[in-house]
């Protein structure tokens, strides 16, 4: 595959008289971006000295029933898509960047950490925090467009006690670096993620290579684990759904404490559709504690030895109910990978601790690409703002811009433009063989 073939959502943002030594390729000082201050009433409302944040988009999404990616994958099957063009009907309006920033929508698990005194607590709270910092991506079936090599996002929550900062930190891989901070100094989190994308004829594989840090800086702990595969089902035939799967191990480098976490896949019936077990181990690898539940729900965590017996008492009455096993229903033999019916929710052990519930999403979430209510405000522009962000701001971006606000006419013509001028900017540093750099 040639570079002409090569895929970037963003735009270079110099013009062609303009010195390219020393500046990010991102800078989108020449964007036009869409005023959505008419949607938004123009104004920042306030309550109680905290900014109130959009909890919807001024426009709703695009129908993707009359498109097909067939034509595009079909030649794909097996490889890496970061380098495939797609058309703009199957992204989201946002950024890889402001997605990864949602991870942080549940910082107050973090904050819960950094105020527990026991170790083993602390790291039931982490666990917590890591399944629910994936949780976002249930339903979440759009692409987020690929940063720019340089582009930037950042985020200030007094709210939450937090700001954060992003940035596209290299090309070739993708890798995009965030770096969040308690404004109070009670931790730093931090971490890199390339994702793996790979075509799999019925199924779309994604692979969050990179490693995540968390620093509770008053107790000294330093905690690292790795997300789980995420796959996206029906990218051909039927409709599209979302399962995790893998082993998550989050180690406290501190105390020497470890929780393991099996995402399960679903299976050929569904059993274990989203359903997330585990443990966790001190350093002698003794178990003492039990983690259970559903990325997509809620996580309980139980005494090891109590789990234990109540898993015996269930596969007991399931052996029972086997002896004239059937087909469940709604498994058939058509070309879709059917998404198995959602089985009851979480049967809570009694002695169970709850650990962590996921937000409810507003009621017109289905009809704005599934976001939850913090995703709804990532992209948000207010008056004045535009003044103070960085050139490299994702909100800047004129193609995610025009993309939120319903006009898909001119996203696409944006998102055209943007990545003919990466691929000259990329044709230009190769001729010169010069390398980016930051200032």
């Amino acid at each position: 595959m040639n570079n002409d073939d090569e895929f970037y959502d963003a735009v270079t943002g110099l013009d062609s008289d303009e010195s390219c030594e020393g500046t990010s390729e991102a800078s989108f000082k020449d964007a036009v971006v869409y005023d959505d201050t008419q949607r938004t009433n123009g104004s920042t409302s306030q309550e109680n000295g905290i900014r109130k944040r959009r909890t919807t988009l001024p426009a709703p999404m695009f129908s993707r029933n009359n498109f097909s990616v067939w034509g595009i994958l079909k030649k794909c099957i097996g490889l890496e898509l970061s380098k495939i063009t797609m058309p703009i009907v199957f992204n989201e309006p946002l950024s890889f960047l402001q997605r990864i920033t949602e991870y942080m929508e549940h910082t107050y698990l973090i904050n819960k950490a950094c105020s527990l005194s026991d170790s083993i607590e602390r790291m039931q709270a982490v666990a917590a925090f890591a399944v629910s910092a994936v949780a976002s991506q249930w339903d979440r079936t759009g692409k987020p467009f690929n940063p720019l090599l340089g582009e930037t996002y950042e985020l200030m929550r007094e709210d939450q006690g937090y700001r954060l900062v992003s940035e596209q930190v290299s090309h070739h891989p993708p890798v995009s670096a965030f770096h969040a901070e308690s404004l109070v100094g009670d931790f730093v989190f931090h971490g890199s993620i390339y994702p793996k994308l790979r075509f799999w004829g019925k199924s779309v594989e994604a692979e969050p290579k990179g490693t995540i840090t968390l620093e509770l800086l008053k107790h000294g702990e330093v905690y690292t684990w790795t997300n789980p595969f995420c796959c996206v089902h029906n990218v051909i035939l039927g409709k599209l759904w979302i399962e995790q799967y893998g082993t998550v191990e989050i180690l406290n480098h501190s105390t020497g404490d470890k929780c393991v976490l099996n995402f399960k896949p679903c299976g050929v019936f569904g059993k274990e559709l989203h359903r997330v077990e585990g443990y966790i181990q001190d350093k002698s690898k003794k178990k003492l504690c039990v983690i259970y539940g559903k990325w997509t729900e809620c996580m309980w965590s139980m005494d090891p030895q109590a789990y234990e017996s109540n898993k015996k008492a269930e596969k007991k009455a399931d052996s029972k109910k086997q002896k004239s096993p059937e087909e469940p229903e709604g498994v058939d033999s058509n070309d879709a990978d059917n998404m198995p019916e959602v089985l009851e929710t979480v049967a809570v052990i009694p002695g169970s601790t709850l650990l962590w519930r996921i937000s409810s999403r507003p009621q017109h979430s289905a009809k704005m690409y599934n976001f939850t209510n913090f995703a709804m405000s990532l992209n948000e522009l207010e008056p004045g703002m535009q003044a103070t962000l960085a050139p490299t701001d994702c909100r800047l971006r004129p193609d995610i811009r025009a993309m939120e606000n319903g006009d898909m006419d001119q996203a696409s013509r944006e998102k055209e433009r943007l990545e003919e001028k990466q691929r000259s900017a990329r044709k230009d540093r190769s001729k010169d063989e010069e390398e980016w750099s930051t200032r």
